[in-house]
């Protein structure tokens, strides 16, 4: 069976984020909504490929090959009881739960089938704060698939552990003399991953493999911090996508941050405003800034962004690809992507610059930027610089 996981009309919703990535290879709880999914269906069906049905100036690294298939919505992060009813589905029909669109299987004339569920076994990602919102539920159901029936791996007595919820640490996890709250949730430690010493976590909390939590952070529940990340200070209802650091202290709440971004010492996010009013947060499909229901919402940032030291974000900040926030005083709430400067002034980061600042922090990690990469950098610095 060939999976096809389609962006559903998401691509701009999902913005930043989603620029440089189909929807569904987001990062949500523990693993991405692709790799949840594949995980998942594995459990029911035989999966020949695994593929994305997105923009197509992504096509090249995220191709879509066979065109035929179980085609699933990418904006949904599947829970086994979700991925059930997408494996039984009969060829010809398509699946609609809580009168959203999640599947469609095959091209011969359909027939509609209808069901409900439970808010939290259906993950539905609409717009970007869903992703820090729904990270609760997320969490509890990777971490259940992901480690019944295995053994964790000890955990030192140097340890404070308070709560009774399961505290996971896979292979070559490294925490010491730190004080874990697993009474609201659980905690998954990745493979190769480490917690400092002095470090202070609430669960849920995922900590994925490679990764370091610095000295004395403090860790609050419904966190991810994803692959290859370094995260100090302080962080509460967050998601880390990968590859992307915040070594010193400060505080990120109720945010999203893409892969490869790295936040200067004393970068602090505000997530709440100070009269306590729903937020207005800029909108990539309409080009405006728009009304939320949102209460609580720090930044939303994409890939490859940088901030400088001291760095102030206001409530439901959105920053850009490649954006390279420097100076005193507040940006604006909408940092265009590419932008260098961003609060005294918002001169362009030049392609060449992008590239070089990249492929200088790849490196470190041992990866390159591929020539899909500075395609995918190019087209958005044409469209949207």
């Amino acid at each position: 069976m060939n999976i096809i996981l389609d962006d559903n009309g998401h691509h701009y919703k999902l913005a930043p984020l989603t620029l440089t990535r189909p929807v569904a290879a987001l990062r949500i709880g523990i693993e991405t909504i692709a790799e949840s999914w594949e995980r998942l269906l594995k459990q029911h069906i035989e999966i020949k490929s695994v593929e994305y049905r997105t923009e197509d100036y992504l096509n090249a690294k995220f191709p879509e090959e066979t065109h035929l298939g179980l085609i699933i919505a990418g904006n949904i992060k599947p829970t086994p009881a979700v991925a059930k009813l997408v494996a039984e589905l009969p060829q010809g029909d398509e699946l609609f739960i809580n009168g959203k669109w999640v599947a469609d299987h095959g091209i011969a004339a359909r027939h509609k089938v209808e069901t409900t569920l439970p808010e939290e076994e259906f993950i539905y990602i609409e717009n970007p704060w869903d992703l820090f919102q729904q990270n609760h539920n997320a969490i509890l159901h990777d971490f259940n698939l992901i480690t019944s029936g295995r053994t964790t791996q000890h955990l030192s007595s140097s340890n404070q552990v308070i709560g009774s919820h399961p505290i996971f640490l896979e292979e070559g996890a490294k925490v010491e003399c730190c004080i874990l709250n697993a009474e609201s949730g659980p905690i998954y430690i990745g493979k190769d991953a480490e917690i400092m010493e002095g470090s202070i976590i609430r669960g849920p909390f995922v900590l994925c493999e490679h990764s370091t939590i610095k000295m004395g952070a403090k860790m609050y529940g419904d966190t991810t911090i994803g692959p290859y990340c370094k995260v100090g200070g302080e962080v509460t209802n967050s998601i880390f996508q990968a590859y992307s650091n915040k070594g010193h202290d400060g505080f990120v709440g109720n945010s999203v941050i893409g892969e490869w971004c790295n936040l200067g010492a004393d970068t602090n996010t505000s997530n709440l405003k100070n009269n306590y009013s729903n937020v207005r947060v800029y909108s990539y499909e309409t080009r405006t800034m728009i009304e939320t229901d949102v209460m609580f919402c720090g930044v939303i940032m994409g890939d490859h962004a940088k901030t400088g030291i001291n760095t102030m974000l206001n409530t439901a900040t959105s920053v850009g690809i490649c954006a390279n926030i420097f100076g005193g005083g507040f940006p604006s709430k909408y940092v265009a992507p590419f932008t260098w400067g961003g609060v005294l002034s918002n001169d362009k980061f030049e392609l060449d610059k992008c590239y070089e600042v990249a492929e200088n922090m790849m490196k470190r990690r041992g990866i390159t930027l591929t020539e899909d990469d500075k395609f995918i950098l190019k087209y958005l610095h044409d469209e949207l610089a």
